[in-house]
């Protein structure tokens, strides 16, 4: 029975073409070994099973190649292939860090850097891991990585670039290596699919693309495992069942209820769905996927980040056109939230269940927002009423016309003589200048220009008249006026029925402080209360009653003395026994006779 091998091992890539989705670095670096233009240290980085090792040993395996091809790539027949591929070479070393990371370990290193290679031109130092270096390990290296010998090369790779010194960033050339996509990772599974003949379904290794999150290695290990689960039978319901993943067409199902608002269907679907033994937040999750991928799908420019089975493609764009784009957004917030919240439930179903709930009923909820921004948007606009002013100037005589000119908010009746609106008949109308201003266009002629000024001058006077009435006059405060004013504002009170207020008030005093100013004086906390309340509408009252709208108000706190007044306490039993005594000795000549003791 032959050994086992895990596909990540077995199908491991021997040259540059054979890396899956890393074609920006690769075709960099069979250039640079074509044009002899190798630098002494490489750092390649990036998540993990993307390649990085695997380019390093193809690196080292390549400029030690004796028969070098024109594409750049090893010959897999010389001396120095063959003990690579066997394991046997001498010009490569490979240093794990994270088990060999101090200062002694660098050191033997380095020693080893000073012997030139036996066979080859390049000795190659592959260090993996090498973020997991102590300080004190990467200053040791410093030295040797700036001035390595000739023949010396350093490969150094790493998942957290960040964690490296900058001192050994700068003396690097920085390869970064990126995910391997989900096409390519489905392309490289059919290949080796194809090559162990085992029966799989694309849908099924578009899933396990998706699972693996761009990592090859991870992929290669999950297809080994479900083949072995299920004797080389590939198929999407056993992949779902042995990754775990829910089928999208429960969610399918759910939205298609929750947009018929039928809550009974969503929860016979979530019930369908806990007994398969779904935990909610998985639920919440990929529901939260679910609207995500619809959410994707309504702009044409973003459907390559649509990730799916392309057998679900169809219903990801059909259901898009279904379902508004409010909706998604709200959904996608309300899952987001009950899944913030997950962990501090105590009743996990419950807490799913409010949030089925909440996405069946959120159409309507968007409706009736929806139906109150529109209400609020169609309020009437209130307009003054403005009463037009008639203006007439000449009565009509004989062989006269009268023409009547309307403008805004104005008529004026205008005179003219017959013989020049005749003669006027057979002139041009001169083009308008100003669109403006058509009053003003409009040839006037010397008896409209009268009756204009005279209709002015008229209202000049009235306005004036108006002004100069005594009793539409400005006043200043004066005693008996304010006195008279402060009453009414009482009489007021006590019409509108605030009697605490009214009484409040006949307690506070008002006085005039300066012709534009008055003071009301109140007496604690409780009538200044009361006088806050009342405050503009008292300015109010008092500037109507003097015409003035320059009258200000001032208020005077009188905070109420303390009442020192001393308060009898009623005294306790020892102090009327000496009290007794004092008036009555013979009491306590008695108790000391009969030796009582007294209970205070």
């Amino acid at each position: 029975m032959d050994k086992f091998i895990v596909s990540a091992r077995k199908y491991r890539p021997q040259t540059f073409d054979t890396v899956v989705g890393q074609s920006h670095i690769t075709t960099t670096l069979k250039n640079a070994i074509s044009h002899n233009q190798l630098a002494h240290a490489f750092l390649f980085c990036g998540p993990r099973g993307v390649g990085k090792t695997t380019c390093a040993r193809i690196l080292a395996k390549t400029i030690n190649c004796e028969n070098i091809q024109p594409n750049g790539e090893a010959c897999d027949t010389c001396v120095s292939c063959r003990t690579f591929n066997e394991g046997t070479s001498l010009n490569i070393h490979e240093l794990d860090a994270a088990s060999n990371n101090s200062v002694d370990d660098i050191r033997s290193l380095i020693e080893q850097v000073r012997f030139a290679p036996q066979m080859g031109k390049y000795k190659v130092y592959i260090i993996d891991e090498v973020h997991m270096l102590s300080s004190s390990a990467f200053n040791a290296f410093l030295k040797t990585l700036e001035e390595p010998p000739s023949y010396a090369i350093f490969i150094l790779a790493t998942t957290e670039k960040h964690k490296i010194l900058p001192t050994i960033l700068s003396r690097c050339q920085i390869f970064d290596f990126k995910r391997i996509t989900i096409n390519d990772t489905v392309e490289h599974l059919q290949e080796i699919v194809g090559k162990e003949e085992i029966n799989a379904e694309k849908p099924a290794l578009q899933v396990i693309a998706q699972k693996s999150e761009g990592c090859m290695r991870d992929a290669l290990s999950i297809m080994d495992k479900i083949v072995s689960f299920t004797n080389g039978e590939l198929t999407y319901q056993n992949t779902l069942e042995h990754l775990n993943i829910l089928d999208a067409d429960y969610f399918f199902k759910l939205l298609e209820a929750m947009q018929q608002q039928d809550l009974a269907t969503s929860m016979l679907l979530f019930d369908d769905i806990n007994r398969k033994g779904f935990e909610g937040d998985m639920v919440l999750n990929a529901m939260a996927e679910f609207f995500r991928n619809l959410l994707v799908c309504k702009d044409e420019k973003v459907v390559n980040l649509l990730e799916v089975v392309e057998s679900f493609k169809e219903k990801y764009t059909s259901a898009a056109k279904k379902t508004s784009a409010s909706y998604i957004i709200s959904a996608l917030n309300v899952l987001n939230e009950a899944e913030i919240n997950y962990k501090q439930a105590r009743n996990k179903r419950l807490h799913v269940e409010l949030a089925l709930i909440k996405l069946t009923y959120l159409q309507q909820a968007l409706d009736l927002t929806d139906k109150k921004k529109v209400v609020e948007k169609t309020k009437a606009v209130q307009f003054r009423a403005l009463k037009p002013i008639e203006v007439k100037e000449h009565v009509p005589t004989e062989g006269t016309r009268n023409k009547v000119q309307e403008t805004s908010g104005a008529k004026l009746i205008v005179e003219e003589p017959l013989e020049k609106l005749q003669d006027t008949r057979h002139k041009t109308q001169e083009p308008k200048a100003n669109v403006q201003n058509p009053i003003a266009q409009t040839a006037v002629p010397k008896t409209a220009s009268a009756g204009i000024k005279g209709g002015l001058s008229k209202l000049r006077e009235k306005i004036a008249a108006e002004n100069n009435n005594p009793n539409n006059q400005q006043k200043e405060i004066d005693p008996e006026g304010l006195k008279i004013a402060w009453q009414e504002y009482i009489l007021k009170l006590k019409a509108a029925t605030k009697h605490s207020v009214v009484s409040t008030f006949e307690m506070m005093e008002c006085r005039m402080k300066t012709p534009l100013d008055f003071e009301v004086q109140v007496y604690g906390n409780i009538q200044l209360g009361f006088l806050k309340q009342e405050k503009t509408a008292l300015l109010q009252h008092v500037q109507s009653f003097f015409k003035n709208p320059n009258i200000n108000i001032l208020v005077q706190l009188v905070e109420e003395p303390e009442d020192l007044t001393p308060v009898e306490r009623p005294l306790s039993m020892k102090e009327q026994f000496i009290r007794m005594t004092e008036k009555y000795p013979l009491v306590k000549d008695l108790k000391d006779r009969l030796g009582l003791e007294l209970d205070y």
